[in-house]
């Protein structure tokens, strides 16, 4: 983790400006202040603590419950801003928005890849995720018959349905690569590689 030593805290007479970033998805999610005694917090319990103006030491979802576990913490080569890479447990803003910066969009397949991870640590048997991921046949025959609707609609000229199709094979292909253990990251570096 962190060494708070190498921070610049005098640079902001006390103060370091903290970004938390989903560390899923990527989205920024919020922009605060962190001082020695927020950080050291946030390092002793591996959940976001801030420092407000007008609070003083603030543990991030301490009264809402929507907390951010911290994945990483990273100073800039400044040294007097973090980048916090967290997993928020609900909205980071007190207005009920995802992130304080409205309804930015976030990454579309890191949503659907976060969303995969939390059903499958859920374990819920309410959810089709989590029966796809405990049933190795209907997991693999969910891939075949979408690819094959996928390639009919294609086959179709039926760009509406197509689209859709597609949208089904990359969840259920999402699904497996997990179930396989790959993730959403391993893809992205391949393709970087490839590029």
């Amino acid at each position: 983790m962190l060494d708070l030593n190498v921070l610049d805290f005098e640079k902001g007479n006390g103060l370091v400006t903290v970004v938390a970033q989903h560390a899923l998805t990527g989205q920024v999610l919020m922009v605060a202040f962190g001082t020695r005694e927020s950080l050291e917090r946030t390092i002793a319990t591996g959940e976001m603590h801030y420092h407000s103006r007008t609070r003083g030491l603030w543990h991030k979802g301490a009264t809402s419950g929507n907390t951010q576990r911290v994945e990483s913490l990273t100073a800039d080569c400044d040294a007097d801003a973090i980048l916090a890479r967290v997993v928020p447990a609900g909205p980071a803003c007190h207005t009920g928005a995802a992130t304080c910066f409205g309804d930015a969009p976030a990454e579309t397949l890191a949503e659907l890849d976060a969303t995969i991870d939390a059903r499958a640590a859920r374990g819920d048997a309410n959810s089709y995720t989590a029966r796809l991921l405990g049933d190795r046949n209907l997991r693999l025959k969910k891939i075949g018959e979408e690819a094959s609707e996928f390639v009919t609609a294609c086959a179709d000229g039926d760009a509406t349905r197509a689209t859709e199709e597609a949208a089904d094979l990359i969840y259920h292909t999402f699904v497996a690569l997990h179930a396989a253990g790959g993730s959403l990251t391993g893809v992205r570096e391949t393709l970087r590689a490839r590029r």
